[in-house]
């Protein structure tokens, strides 16, 4: 999810209801394998074991009422872990469940849900989950290992899943069935992220739902999981609607108590976010989280607003938002040289754009970890210049020195300044300005694309263009439909797109589907800009073997720094609240959790005043 506006989303690692969920990560459990109800990096669960309810729910919350949403742009398949096609919202998350579930109080801690306890191998080989005896599927059959053994098979091995599957479970061999209510997953080597993964990001689905099916073709088959929610209708591309389980089996389990109120989920489809902003205003649906600035200074404005019949708030987080960019695709000639991805980021004013077109709600990233510990700040440590030193000879001599910086155009700066270092830059590549553009060697204009899947983005590529085209370089844009764009993008079929890498406090094992060379020719991996940098990949390695928290910091400060030095892409800017826009028909929790996302906190937690809980 852009902080901007809504680019692209990938089936991945921030599933259901964090966007900044799947974290390097410690596992609470003592080495001599006792089970435990909960895993934690690095420190003690907050909840001890049959805790009643979360601290930011109402456990007396009442049950009642439609709540209408605003489904992002389309969709043509009910199945969540194809690759092809755009998954309806709501199926991963209402319908299926994972093994455990992610508190919102606590930095990364998961409890039991469809696995109520957990053990992990001395050795650290392997780890056992034993699945609730009271879990069931929606259709009244009983989640059972099989159930759970064959999901994570078909996730792992079947060639029409997401590969982001396949990729962040790579290192777990095999599940296998130990008993009736045990399942043990063997691990490739000691990793302690491993059980968190698996408890996050894989989702059980009934081997009968499947049957005899090639599992591409259950792309449209009613889905049957274990969640709050089932599927009632739907209207391909236009309509999904959800109704509340009244048999749902976790009903009164600590991690569901008072949780998900609505007796209906409706999204309903707008193509365009003009139209959909002008739909909630007429009531069309309840909920909003804007990502765009102009929109949000501008549009949320007449009767309903004045009246406060819908509330427009800013609320505050405490998640780590990572970095958002235009994307150079370096598989491409163009921007396969480093001096060239340089001076293209020297030529984007971000405070003319935060002045002019944002209402100065943003801050500029200045890193892959941008507003954690986690990201480089000023001169290199000791440890980090000992990591990087091996590979002295392959890095910029700049990143042993103080932390890279975007360039500003704020006085005594000036964009004048900045163009003209692009400009040095672009000679020294080869490049120079010749019968009016910017040319190589061989006479070849210097052009090239962004493909944007919003045209309201538009007006932030206009800018950067007229920067460029002061260089010679001439950078056309065109808005596709988002069903083209996700497969341009997953395809890596682009010169540049918009993009981002949200964060969490404490990285892993996604970082390799974003930054890995195995993953940068891999059709559907987040590397979209074809990242093939061994020292990125020593980096990654290191990550994964540690469980030490100031290690952990180490390693990511020194990788910021290395993705930093090479500009592969123009960062952009993040925003440190959420803004919504709701009708003024709920109530919620007064205890706002610590680490959210805007939807989950309002899907799972808040319910409908009284005159709005009767069936629409």
């Amino acid at each position: 999810m852009l902080f901007e506006l809504t680019s692209l989303q990938t089936p991945c690692l921030f599933k259901k209801y964090s966007l900044f969920s799947v974290l390097f990560i410690f596992v609470f459990i003592s080495q001599s394998a006792t089970a435990s109800h909960a895993i934690a990096y690095g420190y003690s669960p907050k909840y001890p074991k049959g805790f009643s309810h979360f601290d930011y729910v109402n456990p007396d919350a009442p049950k009642g009422g439609r709540l209408n949403l605003n489904g992002s742009r389309t969709f043509d398949r009910l199945n969540p872990y194809l690759l092809k096609g755009v998954a309806a919202e709501g199926v991963d998350g209402l319908i299926f469940e994972t093994l455990m579930e992610q508190s919102m109080d606590e930095p990364y801690t998961f409890y039991g849900l469809l696995a109520d306890d957990i053990q992990l191998a001395e050795d650290g080989l392997s780890v056992i989950y034993h699945i609730n005896p009271k879990a069931r599927f929606s259709d009244g059959t009983k989640v059972t290992v099989e159930d759970v053994k064959f999901s994570f098979d078909t996730l792992m091995h079947n060639k029409y899943v997401h590969p982001a599957y396949k990729i962040t479970l790579g290192a777990i061999t095999e599940a296998q069935i130990v008993d009736k209510q045990r399942i043990r997953f063997v691990f490739k080597e000691k990793n302690p992220k491993l059980p968190m993964l698996l408890s996050s990001y894989l989702s059980v689905f009934p081997k009968h739902w499947v049957g005899n099916l090639e599992f591409k073709d259950t792309a449209m088959k009613i889905p049957i999981g274990s969640g709050p929610y089932t599927l009632e209708s739907y209207d391909t591309g236009k309509q999904i609607k959800f109704k509340r389980n009244p048999d749902y089996w976790a009903l009164n389990l600590g991690v569901r108590k008072g949780m998900f109120n609505f007796d209906e989920v409706v999204y309903k489809y707008f193509r365009d976010s003009t139209i959909a902003l002008e739909a909630l205003k007429a009531g069309e649906y309840d909920f909003r989280h804007e990502y765009n600035s102009k929109m949000w200074a501008r549009d949320y404005t007449g009767r309903v607003f004045k009246s406060k019949e819908i509330i427009k708030k800013n609320i505050p987080h405490k998640n780590s938002v990572g970095i958002q960019g235009f994307v150079f695709n370096t598989r491409k000639a163009l921007f396969r040289d480093k001096r060239v991805r340089e001076a293209l980021v020297l030529a984007y004013d971000f405070e003319w754009a935060n002045r002019m077109l944002f209402y100065n709600q943003y801050q500029r990233n200045d890193s892959y970890f941008s507003n954690t510990e986690l990201a480089a700040k000023g001169m290199i440590s000791q440890r980090e210049r000992e990591l990087l030193a091996p590979f002295k000879e392959q890095l910029d001599e700049r990143v042993f020195g103080e932390a890279w910086l975007p360039p500003k155009t704020t006085k005594p700066s000036s964009l004048r300044n900045n163009l003209r270092q692009s400009i040095r830059l672009l000679k020294d590549a080869g490049w120079e300005y010749k019968k009016g553009a910017l040319r190589n060697k061989e006479g070849q204009a210097f052009s090239f694309e962004l493909t944007l899947s919003q045209k309201a983005f538009e007006r932030i590529a206009a800018p950067y263009a007229r920067n460029l085209k002061k260089l010679g370089i001439k950078m056309s844009y065109r808005t596709v439909d988002y069903a083209l764009y996700k497969r341009k993008a997953e395809t890596k079929d682009f010169d540049m797109i918009v993009s981002s890498y949200p964060q969490s406090q404490v990285p892993g094992n996604e970082l390799g589907s974003r930054w890995s060379s195995k993953t940068a020719d891999v059709d559907g991996s987040a590397n979209y800009p074809g990242i093939k940098n061994p020292v990125i990949d020593n980096l990654l390695k290191q990550l994964s073997n540690t469980t030490d928290r100031s290690e952990v910091i180490t390693i990511t400060r020194a990788m910021d720094r290395v993705l930093l030095s090479e500009f592969y892409l123009v960062p952009h800017w993040y925003i440190a609240t959420h803004r919504i826009a709701y009708w003024d028909k709920f109530e919620f929790p007064k205890k706002l959790p610590d680490y959210f996302s805007a939807e989950a906190w309002m899907l799972s937690t808040w319910w409908f005043k009284a005159q709005y809980r009767k069936r629409k």
